[in-house]
């Protein structure tokens, strides 16, 4: 049998093996403090003291804020919102759009560096990590030191606490749509209903495996903004940049010593950038995607440049323009105000003022008329000419009142039956009622009438509303 020749081996390329998914290395953020991570905190504050809060908030007989599927009513303090009011939601929407651009284009990723609720969540699962298991040297070496009791212990500690705040999590969102102190009751007391039960668990399982467990992984491959945020930037953007020409060439040297006197640049290569960063890059390569806008890094590095006596800002908030043309603060400013930002300014205000102003005039009484259609008309005692209506009254504020119907367009036109109503607060009531003309009142064919509804006490509470009447 004949050998391959040595020529033909050689010719021969290797096999080579190829990964369709990337493997992941765990990242250990080392904490840091700093102006901007006080900014950080202090939005972490702020956004779960109103998440954790508001649902506990009583107004009158029912909490501050409760979104109520089931009646089909949103309750946000003295404002109800119902079905007929999506609009508004939709206003919200493109406000929540227009802020995103906004923000990215003046400062890059603001909000997923200080208020995502990803970055939110993980930086408090972290913090649970840090209290339990250490900083960032002492996490490394328990990774890597085999399972005994003590490791055993931290861990189940861990675990437990975040499984804990992510049970607390999942509760608080149910709370927005069911009354918190009655799912409290009913938690405690076994009696949750099954949809209650499912996203309770649900929600506290997704806090659980994106806070805990996959962190900046649904940064880096799950979240969409990461892909499309570098449309919104341009040059005059101002994002977390490292000043090459100061910082190059890096190197080690005594703390203290004159970098142009060593032949290198204000960067002593510590590393300790990338050791803080959550998402585990170094700035240090430019811009990337999986940067987050968090500016741990810089932190880090001023607080390295003060312990050298360097000046701060080796890593900083700039923009490409500031570095190639080296300009001043003024000069960023100047430019980060530039007609883009003007453009969205004015569309933002402008549709937040709209959706004000909507509010504030939001009608509290609604009227719905809709005539019998199984009855065209019909002649009824005396020879009056009678259609019938259905009238829908809705008291969209949350104090009782009480409503005088009229009717007018014909003449000699009547209302059958009680001219006064009651309507609960936030209800809907159906009412039926007869109009009579005189056969003479108009020729044969269609003719407009008008439903007057008017709150007693309120002469602003009112609704001029139009039918059609019948006349066979």
């Amino acid at each position: 049998m004949n050998q391959p020749s040595q020529e033909s081996q050689a010719a021969t390329p290797a096999a080579v093996e190829v990964t369709l998914y990337k493997s992941r290395k765990k990242i250990h953020p080392r904490s840091v403090t700093g102006r901007f991570a006080n900014w950080r905190w202090a939005l972490v504050w702020l956004t779960q003291l109103v998440y954790y809060g508001l649902p506990w908030i009583p107004w009158g007989d029912r909490p501050a804020v409760l979104l109520d599927l089931v009646d089909r009513k949103f309750y946000i303090f003295d404002l109800v919102l119902w079905p007929q009011d999506v609009f508004f939601l939709a206003v919200i929407l493109i406000i929540s759009a227009y802020s995103l651009f906004l923000f990215t284009a003046v400062a890059g990723r603001l909000w997923c560096g200080y208020a995502c609720p990803q970055t939110v969540y993980t930086e408090i699962f972290m913090w649970i990590e840090k209290m339990i298991e250490g900083d960032r040297p002492a996490r490394i070496k328990l990774d890597q030191a085999p399972m005994d009791a003590r490791k055993f212990r931290l861990r189940a500690l861990k675990y437990g606490s975040w499984a804990l705040f992510s049970l607390w999590t999942g509760f608080t969102l149910v709370g927005y749509f069911t009354p918190i102190r009655e799912l409290w009751h009913e938690f405690w007391t076994w009696n949750l209903g099954p949809w209650e039960t499912f996203w309770i668990f649900f929600y506290s399982f997704m806090t659980y495996l994106f806070a805990g467990i996959m962190r900046e992984q649904v940064c880096l491959y799950m979240c969409p903004y990461a892909r499309f945020q570098s449309v919104m930037f341009d040059p005059d953007t101002l994002v977390i940049t490292y000043d090459v020409e100061r910082g190059e060439p890096r190197g080690a040297r005594k703390k203290g010593v004159d970098p142009k006197s060593v032949g290198k640049g204000d960067c002593i290569d510590c590393g300790i950038c990338v050791q803080v960063c959550p998402t585990g890059i170094d700035i240090r390569n430019g811009l990337q995607y999986e940067c987050i806008g968090c500016a741990a890094c810089i932190d880090a590095c001023d607080e390295v440049m003060d312990k050298m006596g360097y000046p701060r800002g080796l890593i900083r908030y700039t923009t490409e323009h500031a570095m190639e043309r080296h300009w001043g603060r003024k000069e960023i400013l100047r430019h980060v105000f530039r007609p883009r930002i003007i453009v969205y300014t004015t569309i933002l205000l402008a549709i937040v003022s709209g959706l004000i102003w909507g509010i504030a005039n939001k009608p509290d009484l609604r009227v719905n008329v809709i005539r019998d259609r199984g009855i065209l008309a019909r002649e009824v005692e005396g020879g009056m000419i009678e259609n019938v209506y259905r009238l829908q009254v809705m008291n969209v504020s949350e104090h009782p009142h009480r409503y005088r119907i009229s009717v007018s367009g014909l003449e000699g036109i009547q209302l059958e039956g009680d001219s006064e109503l009651e309507v609960e607060p936030a209800k809907t009531k159906s009412f039926t009622y007869a109009v009579r003309v005189p056969p003479e009142a108009a020729p044969k064919g269609s003719h407009t009438i008008y439903f007057d509804v008017k709150a007693e006490g309120n002469e602003k509470m009112a609704v001029h509303e139009k039918a059609t009447f019948l006349m066979p």
